[in-house]
């Protein structure tokens, strides 16, 4: 089949190579031979654009788009690949925040697609080789490469980039990456490159050894940016500080939730870096860069305000110590009663994570339309053994609309528990 139009072409990519976002482990690849061949035939690509590297548990979506919005406001033409999208295929490759033509995916396709059939790559390597291909099409100055999954065995570890990120470290797709922070660590250290330097964000004493390790044996410089940038002020609006030297002054980010400022000071410590090895970037286009980063790449879904009577609020958050960091915001919002309209996937322990859950709080359990969706009645059942009560309705906007028609002006919503949830609201 050659593929016409672009809904032809998304239909051809999701039916016929595997995707994560939809099934889980089965479209996980884990060596790098498939990305090597598609990139081997479109010359290349991976090797004639400037870039950074951004791995981590939590954290790296918001920190790749922090990272490209700053970028692009020192005038940089950026590009930006990050996973999943939540509402139209086009968000994963950005260039300067503007998504990708369809024209170009429906080509990118077509030109490709006997090599797709004869080596039968992932969903995802096949949209990391797009994302490439484009940002030499369209001559990038840099782009932003944010890991889908892990990070040694991650398709995107085929660059070579100007400075390696790493956000925190916590648990999260355990079959896959391993059952130890330091197994899961060690995956994301696989990112650093021969004489590459990198950031990581958080000093963490379960794994710090893991990163110097790492970066000694690549001969890497190491930073833990912890260690060297403070934030000092309000919750939301606050100075930074590089090693007790005041920096920026009135930093105030876009992106509210409290949990930023661990990913905040990871930016810092990246831009530094970059300064250091020749980009031009002043301190006006970092603060612009951080207080306008969704306007400037479409940014979604983290701490989002849907409406504000009743205060309605969604986040991506979904693992162990994402799901902590959404119910510490929560508890700094003064409210009457408090909704949350919940769903998960199946591939994963819930245990822990319904453990976090606030049991005096109104459930709307949901699912996802995917395939990995945990049904919402597996799901309440579950809730119910952990204390946590409420109604079960499948639809995730039903269950937003229900919710919604329970609560009073005072009461606070959240929506969550999984990416795919947040990706179903309507009008998000």
């Amino acid at each position: 089949m050659i593929a016409r139009t672009y809904s032809q072409t998304l239909d051809y990519l999701y039916e016929t190579l595997p995707m994560f976002q939809r099934v889980g482990a089965a479209a996980y690849k884990n060596d790098l031979v498939n990305t090597y061949r598609l990139c081997e035939a479109l010359d290349n690509p991976q090797g004639k654009f400037k870039s950074l590297h951004v791995a981590g548990t939590n954290g790296k979506g918001s920190t790749s788009h922090m990272l490209a919005a700053i970028l692009q406001s020192a005038g940089y033409k950026t590009g930006l690949y990050t996973s999943p999208h939540l509402k139209e295929f086009t968000e994963r490759i950005r260039i300067n925040g503007l998504e990708v033509e369809k024209e170009f995916v429906v080509d990118f396709v077509n030109r490709i697609q006997p090599l797709l059939e004869e080596i039968q790559p992932s969903f995802f390597e096949t949209t990391v080789a797009m994302a490439f291909d484009y940002f030499v099409a369209q001559h990038v100055d840099i782009a932003v490469i944010e890991v889908g999954l892990g990070g040694r065995l991650d398709s995107t570890n085929v660059i070579t980039p100007e400075l390696s990120v790493i956000t925190n470290i916590s648990f999260d797709h355990k079959d896959l990456l391993g059952d130890t922070l330091q197994k899961i660590a060690f995956e994301k250290a696989g990112i650093i490159k021969e004489r590459i330097p990198v950031v990581v964000s958080e000093r963490q004493a379960e794994v710090a050894h893991v990163f110097e390790a790492a970066a000694s044996d690549k001969k890497s410089e190491l930073v833990f940016a912890s260690d060297h940038i403070q934030l000092v002020g309000k919750e939301t609006v606050y100075d930074a500080y590089r090693n007790a030297k005041l920096w920026l002054e009135n930093v105030d980010p876009q992106l509210k939730g409290l949990y930023q400022r661990k990913n905040m000071r990871g930016v810092l410590e990246a831009v530094s870096h970059l300064r250091e090895l020749g980009f031009n970037i002043s301190d006006a286009a970092i603060l612009k860069g951080i207080s306008q980063v969704v306007t400037l790449t479409g940014l979604k879904g983290r701490w989002q305000t849907l409406h504000t009577t009743p205060l309605t609020i969604c986040d991506t958050g979904h693992n162990v110590d994402g799901i902590r960091e959404v119910m510490d915001q929560i508890d700094s919002i003064s409210y009457r009663r408090l909704h949350i309209v919940f769903g998960v996937v199946k591939d994963k322990d819930i245990t822990e994570v319904l453990a976090l859950l606030p049991k005096e709080a109104m459930y709307y359990f949901c699912e996802a339309k995917i395939p990995r969706a945990l049904e919402a009645t597996i799901l309440a059942r579950e809730a119910k053994k952990a204390g946590l009560s409420g109604m079960v309705i499948p639809d995730v906007n039903e269950a937003l609309r229900t919710a919604t028609e329970s609560a009073t002006n005072d009461d606070l919503i959240f929506v969550g528990g999984s990416t795919f949830v947040v990706a179903e609201i309507d009008g998000l």
